[in-house]
């Protein structure tokens, strides 16, 4: 080609060929996925039209840096430096997938290494990466802050989403808290104007670009995203600032959707084919920078060989994915939960010497010893700040003595308060938050179901979420019908979640403790009646304070009170299995009409409960009741009872029973309804004569 005729690019020709490499990669790819469709049987989608701004992204991330990518990303991954190779492996469920283990989607990718960005746990639910991404983000500043940070250099966070996911309320939830911190995060955001099979006028008043502009102190840039140049210009601008730690910035990429939605819904399924040709034909990113390519010099003999190599290399790649073993079917069984270095008792219980506590200052000085012992440790959540301390008082003095980066406010936003822990535990944080009460735990949910409780399953052991999450719960006094709830049954539904409910002071502080060494994620369900002890009959909750090295491991149960012997062996005895407050109504119960009959469970943790202790005297005693503040149909008490029916039936002398609160939609506020519906001292008396009569 005549020099004169050739342009200059303002990328570099080897920086645009290595893109048009993987770009002939993944259009095989593509192409091979769908010619082989009984092999490549599983959900997955290609990045066919968004190629550009993917590579670009890719190519300027560090080891250093996070990436949280969505499944359309598969372009990302190769500018990154994955193979298409070890992308196979997971597009086809494979024993060797370096993601998952064969357990998750492809292009859901999981990675903790020294030779690509870090890629913490990927879910499926569109826009729920945007707060563990921010979170990342949040815990990237901290330690930054604090001098505790180990990098070489200046770590970014990168949160790639599409345009729909932005309708997502918890986008504005991440953002907002990107912006009030000022955090080292890139979102951007793919956008190919459909969401599925709907289209932009059905599902947006706006794009991704016009939304951010409410959002003030968000930089924010719009881009034609099949233009590899124009996508790399601006990544590179976009990631300067973000390393600069001048703020949070949002990159839009305007892009075509050429393939699939994904290999179950099909373009030909709602897609006009004229409508396709003419996407393909005006804004092929593969074909736009061919043609850059020849204008910057490159032959067309050189492309050839481009790719040439990228399709032998695809289908080479494709063919040994198949041939790779598949995983043993039993290994689903694993890396359910991330071992725990707390598995006996530790400490002084009832030191000599020691004062006693209530329960609510019990967690108090938990938390202060934790965030003296351990750097890593944050505390946040609603009102647990400086200026209040908590609405029970349970953070006072904590922000005052660890300070307002350690211990502070966040705004009504339950699903940041929980889903950030994803993205804090990736970076070496270790937070404890706190929902305000259990009953608005809901919106929060859907990040501890999606992101927090697969992580460690669905990243084969990678990405565990050591996180605490404390939670006020039940009913007292007139708290009506959001503030006096207790809901461990939809908790423990969420399969990878740990659960705990202390009784008293001294295994609040315990529990605490196990739960902050725990690896997983951990609800803390503290019960606001026992908080003070100023509830008639839990006088008992107050008790002498543990020594600083007090812990209770996850999954013990402990026997708080005992039956007498002899009574045990004449066959005249029950066991209680219960928790929380239920602990202090069979408590009196028993000390007022049965002392001696009756031994005490207080199973202390829920999920996973102590099956062994529980078997094991249910057997000795014959009957068991199982006492539960929640209400009972369907409930986490009811499963507890089912269970011990199918292990110890052989030894039952009566049906399990199960008392619990009527199915009602929530406790009435009035105090005399109230006290009818939930068990109560009474209740707990009669429910255990009737068991004894038989």
């Amino acid at each position: 080609m005549p020099a004169e005729k050739v342009k200059k690019s303002e990328v570099s020709i080897d920086v645009l060929k290595r893109a048009y490499y993987i770009m002939a990669r993944e259009r095989k790819m593509a192409q091979l996925y769908d010619q082989h469709r009984k092999i490549t049987k599983y959900v997955h989608s290609t990045s066919l039209g968004h190629e550009a701004i993917q590579i670009a992204v890719g190519f300027h991330l560090t080891p250093e840096d996070y990436v949280y990518p969505y499944y359309r990303d598969d372009a990302l991954l190769q500018a990154v430096g994955f193979s298409p190779y070890q992308l196979m492996l997971q597009l086809l469920a494979k024993k060797d997938d370096p993601f998952s283990g064969g357990k998750h989607y492809y292009s859901h990718p999981s990675y903790r290494g020294s030779d690509h960005p870090q890629i913490p746990h990927q879910s499926s639910a569109t826009g729920m990466q945007a707060i563990p991404a921010t979170g990342a983000a949040l815990g990237i500043k901290y330690l930054e802050g604090r001098g505790l940070g180990k990098w070489k250099g200046k770590p970014i966070v990168v949160c790639s989403m599409g345009d729909g996911a932005v309708t997502e309320g918890e986008v504005a939830e991440a953002w907002q808290e990107a912006i009030l911190h000022k955090l080292p995060i890139l979102y951007v955001v793919q956008d190919n104007n459909w969401s599925i099979s709907a289209y932009g006028e059905e599902f947006k008043v706006m794009s991704a670009y016009e939304y951010a502009a409410g959002f003030k102190g968000l930089k924010r840039k719009t881009v034609d995203g099949t233009d590899f140049e124009v996508c790399y210009k601006a990544v590179a601008e976009l990631v300067e600032y973000v390393r600069e730690r001048k703020g949070p910035a949002l990159l839009h990429a305007r892009v075509p959707l050429l393939g699939h939605h994904t290999s179950g819904v099909r373009k030909e399924f709602y897609r006009d084919e004229k409508e396709l040709e003419r996407e393909w034909r005006l804004r092929d990113p593969f074909a736009k920078l061919e043609r850059k390519l020849k204008q910057y010099g490159v032959s067309e003999e050189e492309l050839k060989q481009l790719r040439d190599e990228a399709e032998q290399e695809v289908e080479k790649d494709f063919w040994k994915a198949v041939e790779s073993p598949e995983p043993d079917p039993e290994y689903a069984l694993e890396k359910v939960w991330a071992p725990s270095p707390v598995t006996e008792e530790q400490g002084e219980r009832e030191p000599a010497n020691g004062q006693k506590v209530i329960m609510v200052d019990a967690a108090l000085h938990a938390l202060d010893e934790i965030l003296s012992d351990y750097p890593e440790a944050i505390f946040f959540g609603q009102d647990v700040g400086r200026r209040l301390g908590g609405v029970f008082r349970e953070a006072a003095t904590l922000a005052e003595k660890h300070g307002d980066d350690r211990v502070f406010n966040t705004p009504i936003q339950e699903a940041f308060i929980i889903g950030s822990c994803a993205g804090l535990t990736a970076v070496g944080i270790k937070p404890i938050v706190e929902i305000q009460f259990m009953d608005y735990i809901f919106p929060g949910v859907n990040q501890l179901y999606t992101e927090l409780a697969k992580s460690y399953y669905l990243t084969d052991g990678k990405y565990s979420v050591p996180a605490v999450i404390r939670v006020p719960a039940g009913a007292y006094g007139g708290g009506g019908p959001y503030h006096s709830g207790t809901h461990e049954t939809v908790i423990a539904g969420l399969k990878g979640v740990k659960i705990v409910y202390p009784s008293n002071a001294a295994d609040m502080k315990g529990l605490l403790k196990g739960a902050f060494l725990d690896p997983n994620p951990v609800v803390v369900i503290e019960h606001k009646g026992i908080y003070w002890s100023k509830v008639p009959g839990t006088e008992g909750a107050k008790t002498v304070e543990p020594d600083r090295n007090y812990v209770v491991p996850i999954g013990k149960a402990r026997i708080h009170y005992q039956a007498k012997p002899e009574l045990i062996e004449t066959g005249e005895t029950i066991v209680v299995i219960t928790y929380g407050m239920g602990v202090w109504w069979t408590h009196n119960a028993v000390k007022e009409s049965f002392d001696g009959y009756v031994e005490i469970i207080d199973l202390r943790t829920l999920m996973p409960f102590d099956e062994q202790l529980v078997y094991e005297r249910v057997k000795l005693h014959g009957k068991a009741l199982v006492v539960s503040e929640e209400a009972g149909f369907l409930s986490l008490a009811e499963s507890i009872a089912g269970r011990i029916q199918q292990n110890c039936f052989e030894y039952l002398d009566a049906p399990v029973k199960v008392l619990s609160t009527p199915m009602i939609p929530a406790i009435p506020l009035n105090e005399g309804m109230e006290k009818f519906v939930i068990p109560g001292k009474e209740r707990v008396k009669e429910a255990i004569k009737d068991l004894l009569q038989y």
